[in-house]
């Protein structure tokens, strides 16, 4: 395993990490993800060691708490081995102040989260959301204080846009506040708005990228193809709508070179789309997911090895989109102004 900085910090993290969303499965919309127990938790866990991944992501919001439970318990005895990354912000229940980035939310959530998870710190932290009711001088300081009561170690954002991750490091900066050094952000072969703005920001500011839904909300597990009929068993089912939003024709466009790359290297159709994320710019870690054993080992074959620069160029081609302004007309002065990828 491929062990890298996470951003700016001193802290390295596995080139893959778990993702717990399909723990729990409590709710129509989780349960469409998975709904993996404490024993089948704790032997993902022992495979995902073995194989050096060391780094579990999940949310207070992850079925209502219950994927951290989970999670709490499978790692259980075995805390000095692991890093959890876990995110607050959400609304977590119909209780006024059970929602944002104020510091009455922060601590509760926090402190919520720590209990589920059976330990006394969290290794990274990350706001799941903008709170724009919120000033940033009271998130921030509030996250000072638990970073200085050693209850997080680092601290990240998750679902910003560049204004507002700036605005935080200024305020971070100004005070001497911990500062940010993660970006929990979507960015797939099917999704590579991440380039136009945050990847440059994250190279200029030392903030690392943790890939969320790297196969593109499931739509890149070589099971859907043009003229396929949707696999019985996919979280597309029931919640399609909610993910990224794309076309089916672009999406089977993106396929058809994976499928070319596929048969020019042996590799499976998700590990090619994993392996891409693995060379882009600012990318720290991407996080894997998998309902069973299976689906974690192939995921697993997506490190050790790399594209060839011919084959990036080749996927880079079929999922290339037009920025919007001022992105696009950037290009046009690259001679100063160069894209990151």
């Amino acid at each position: 395993m491929d062990y890298r900085r996470l951003g700016a910090s001193g802290l390295k993290v596995p080139a893959l990490t778990f993702g717990c969303g399909t723990f729990g499965g409590k709710g129509e919309f989780f349960k469409a993800w998975g709904s993996t127990d404490a024993a089948g938790a704790r032997r993902i866990v022992d495979i995902c060691l073995d194989s050096g991944v060391t780094m579990f992501d999940t949310a207070d919001v992850y079925s209502s708490g219950e994927s951290e439970r989970v999670l709490g318990e499978a790692i259980k005895g075995r805390r000095d081995k692991v890093l959890i990354s876990t995110k607050g912000t959400f609304r977590f229940s119909a209780e006024p102040n059970d929602v944002g980035s104020s510091r009455f939310h922060l601590i509760k959530t926090l402190e919520s989260s720590l209990k589920r998870l059976g330990t006394d710190y969290i290794d990274l932290y990350q706001l799941h959301g903008f709170d724009a009711q919120t000033p940033v001088e009271e998130t921030l300081s509030a996250l000072d204080d638990l970073v200085r009561a050693g209850k997080i170690r680092y601290i990240g954002v998750s679902n910003f846009s560049g204004w507002h991750v700036m605005k935080s490091l200024a305020v971070s900066d100004r005070y001497g506040y911990a500062r940010y050094v993660a970006n929990q952000t979507y960015y797939s072969l099917i999704g590579r708005h991440y380039e136009w703005e945050l990847m440059p920001l994250g190279l200029d500011q030392g903030i690392g990228a943790v890939v969320w839904s790297p196969l593109g909300w499931g739509r890149l597990t070589g099971k859907i193809r043009r003229g396929a009929k949707l696999p019985d068993v996919s979280r597309l089912h029931k919640t399609a709508e909610q993910g990224p939003p794309v076309s089916d024709e672009f999406v089977y466009k993106v396929v058809d070179a994976l499928d070319a790359v596929a048969a020019e290297t042996g590799k499976s159709v998700p590990q090619i789309a994993l392996n891409w994320l693995l060379q882009r710019p600012t990318v720290s870690t991407v996080i894997i997911g998998a309902r069973d054993e299976a689906q974690l080992k192939e995921n697993l074959g997506a490190v050790g090895w790399a594209l060839t620069a011919e084959q990036v160029a080749k996927l880079d081609k079929a999922s290339e989109e037009t920025p919007v302004y001022p992105y696009w007309h950037q290009r046009g002065f690259a001679e100063r102004n160069p894209a990151p990828v």
